[in-house]
């Protein structure tokens, strides 16, 4: 793992957490995103080197919305950058870890993406990420 790309965020509505979080952290969002095949909408602010990624359910049923739910708004996932996302997750199913996915999907931010499941990361959900290229 390269370094942390992002930090994840459950929100319930981006029309009400973009303006707060472009207070908090002076600094606007640079893009937003509907990644379809996850049922999210995103938005990505930048500061340095880190990313924060606010997810808000597109559908009532989405996995943000049941996440939100269950637990409320909050810190959803982690990220890592990785340099060749395959290798990594060939070598984490070797080392025991439960992937969510036996192939990258396409993610927001123009990436492939993985997630690891939480039972087995003391209950954090880990994103591995790649740029497409």
């Amino acid at each position: 793992m390269l370094k942390i790309e992002h930090v994840g965020i459950a929100v319930k509505e981006l029309a009400l957490s973009i303006p707060l979080f472009e207070k908090l952290l002076n600094s606007t969002c640079y893009k937003t995103e509907t990644v379809d095949s996850e049922h999210v909408n995103t938005a990505f602010f930048k500061k340095g080197e880190t990313k924060i990624e606010l997810l808000e359910s597109s559908t009532t049923d989405g996995v943000i919305a049941k996440y939100i739910d269950k637990k409320g708004e909050g810190v959803h996932h982690i990220a890592f950058d990785v340099a060749d996302i395959y290798a990594e997750m060939e070598r984490l199913k070797n080392e025991g870890f439960v992937l969510l996915n036996e192939q990258p999907k396409v993610g927001a931010d123009n990436k492939l993406v993985c997630f690891l499941h939480p039972k087995g990361t003391n209950g954090v959900l880990v994103e591995l990420c790649m740029e497409k290229k």
